[in-house]
């Protein structure tokens, strides 16, 4: 029996014998299962890659292999990128975003394996970025695609890419919370009586598949031996705010400097992200990779963090007790241009890892100058592995307005639930602060300033995921501005609509006329030769744009109180009327496509 054959009868098979929401949750099953060993996979290639790489390198000392190793990364990723792959496979959660509003939750079979291989290499090299977002991708097109092969309903499939992600963040870092709450907050998917359902088992899967094959510890080896004290409190909502302050910092550096990437052409972009990123590193190393070892140094409790100059010219200098501060401080400000002269630069990677790495460094330089400056007699001890681990989670909340998710990653990679009450002040503190300033996180503003973000209220949503040119009416019967009063009464006697576009010789629209505007002198037929279309002809109460999002469309309608709308391109052709009726038509069936009931 041929596989056609065979996939034929199953899919045959399960629409008699189960229903739809037992096959979602047979296919969230298996997403917790590939997702977890995809992050296996990406996890075990960028370590192999470090460790071939960086075995020999001198602590004692600069090492200027590092001037090489991130351009050699960047080069071979976004070689493989731009010629193999032939798609851009970067900025993964805003590509997540961007399927589930406009590509009816499609996405490309290829970046099930392509994210990894792009990402392993760049990360693997140095580049200084994380494999979180790249992974989410991949779980989000594992999602997609297992979702198709199933033939399972257009309205599951928006779910099936949410516990694609769910599984990806749950498998790599082992935190199935912080997977469910990241779908949540991030991808903005509602959660009903059902959905949340699938995304648990996908969560639950997946972490279960990483205890049992990456073992049991915690992914950062935080030791919590300070116990939090309500007398800290202030100082932990100080971070909060100085944690927004990185994170507005944060983003808006990396969007300015995105742009500057953008306009330059391929070559020119790597030899630019390349030279910024390889000196970045040869002055600063822990901005070699991830940063995860700097994370472990600085939250330990083992106070050896003066060894993250090694492999540095500071090395010297370590003795010295400011000397760390100014390092860090120094990393703390070159890490987002670091970042985004990776990805610029050709090679994939996310900001996950970055925003935990720039949060615990926040978190420690905060603890560490009050601890040390002559004002501590009058303030208490601030431990620095505890207000790192807060700033982690204050940055990632900011940077990805997402608190929660924050407070329950941080909790679950470190197994620090003891400060479960703290990660939530500073989170939440942090989530304020850049709000007053970025209404969206760095993932979805892209889309939020083209109108084409989901969000979580429902009647926007819809409205996102409908399509204008769908929308458009075409049997309105065009005129022209010379005709007679007679020639418009015929074309009135064929026409089953009551309005009419009036356009010129090129179809440029210019008004149009109304059947009520010339009632009282359409039956006299002595006034059909004196009158033409040009003397009763008016101007519409809105003109639609092709472009404009269905927001913006019906608050034209809303203020305009009109039922039809004529549409235009840029170039003003005329191209159809929108109707209010139409919206409320396919505003229900969006709804019932795509959005789970409960």
């Amino acid at each position: 029996m041929s596989f056609e054959k065979f996939y034929n009868n199953f899919l045959v098979w399960k629409t008699q014998s189960l229903k739809e929401k037992q096959v979602v949750l047979f296919v969230s099953f298996l997403i917790g299962i590939f997702t977890a060993l995809a992050a296996l996979i990406l996890k075990t290639l960028i370590h192999f890659i470090q460790h071939i790489l960086t075995s020999n390198f001198l602590t004692q000392g600069a090492n200027y292999i590092y001037l090489i190793y991130p351009a050699v990364g960047i080069l071979i990723a976004g070689l493989f990128v731009k010629y193999i792959v032939k798609d851009d496979i970067g900025h993964g959660v805003t590509k997540i975003l961007y399927a589930i509003s406009q590509k009816k939750s499609f996405i490309k079979l290829h970046n099930v394996y392509t994210s990894i291989v792009a990402s392993s290499i760049t990360i693997g090299f140095g580049g200084s970025v994380g494999a979180e977002a790249p992974i989410v991708l991949t779980g989000s097109a594992i999602g997609s695609n297992l979702g198709r092969f199933f033939k399972v309903e257009q309205k599951y499939l928006m779910l099936l890419i949410g516990c694609g992600a769910a599984g990806a963040i749950a498998g790599i870092f082992k935190a199935p919370i912080a997977g469910l709450v990241f779908v949540v907050e991030v991808l903005m998917l509602d959660l009903t009586t059902f959905t949340v359902l699938p995304l648990l088992v996908t969560s639950v899967t997946a972490a279960t598949l990483s205890y049992l094959t990456m073992g049991t510890t915690a992914m950062f080896s935080y030791a919590h031996t300070d116990a939090f004290l309500f007398e800290r409190i202030p100082f932990v909502i100080l971070l909060g705010i100085f944690c927004g302050l990185v994170s507005l910092y944060f983003t808006r550096a990396m969007n300015w400097t995105e742009n500057i990437f953008r306009k330059l052409s391929y070559w020119k972009k790597f030899i630019l992200g390349a030279s910024i990123l390889s000196i970045l590193i040869f002055l600063l190393p822990p901005l070699y990779g991830e940063g995860y070892d700097t994370i472990n140094a600085l939250i330990s409790g083992t106070k050896d963090y003066n060894g993250l100059l090694d492999n540095s010219m500071f090395f010297q200098f370590k003795d010295h007790r400011w000397t760390i501060i100014l390092f860090l401080g120094g990393v703390l400000l070159m890490k987002v241009f670091a970042s985004s002269s990776t990805n610029g630069a050709g090679g994939t990677g996310g900001i996950f890892a970055p925003s935990l790495f720039l949060g615990c460094i926040a978190g420690f330089i905060f603890a560490f100058v009050v601890n040390h400056t002559q004002l501590s007699g009058y303030f208490p001890f601030l431990p620095e592995e505890n207000f790192a681990l807060m700033g982690m989670a204050g940055v990632m909340a900011g940077v990805m307005h997402a608190p929660l998710t924050g407070t329950f990653l941080i909790a679950e990679l470190t197994g620090g639930y003891e400060l479960l009450l703290p990660l939530m002040i500073v989170s939440v503190c942090s989530f304020v602060v850049i709000k007053l300033f970025e209404p969206h996180s760095i993932y979805s503003m892209r889309l939020a300033k083209k109108g084409e973000l989901i969000t979580h209220q429902k009647d926007k949503a819809v409205l996102t995921l409908m399509d204008i040119e769908k929308l458009i009416e075409f049997n309105f019967q065009k005129i022209r501005p010379d005709m007679t009063l007679g020639d418009l009464v015929k074309v009135i006697s064929r026409s089953p609509r009551n309005i009419f576009p009036v356009v010129d010789n090129h179809d440029r629209f210019l008004g149009i006329v109304l059947i009520d505007n010339i009632r009282n002198i359409m039956f006299r037929p002595e006034l059909y030769n004196r009158f033409h279309v040009s003397r009763v002809m008016t101007s519409p109460p809105a003109i639609i744009k092709v472009g404009m999002t269905m927001d913006a469309i019906m608050k034209n309608f809303d203020e305009t109180k009109a039922w039809n709308l004529p549409v235009v391109d840029e170039k003003d052709t005329y191209l159809g009327f929108i109707s209010k009726s139409n919206i409320l038509d396919v505003y229900r069936e969006v709804l019932a496509e795509n959005f789970v009931e409960e």
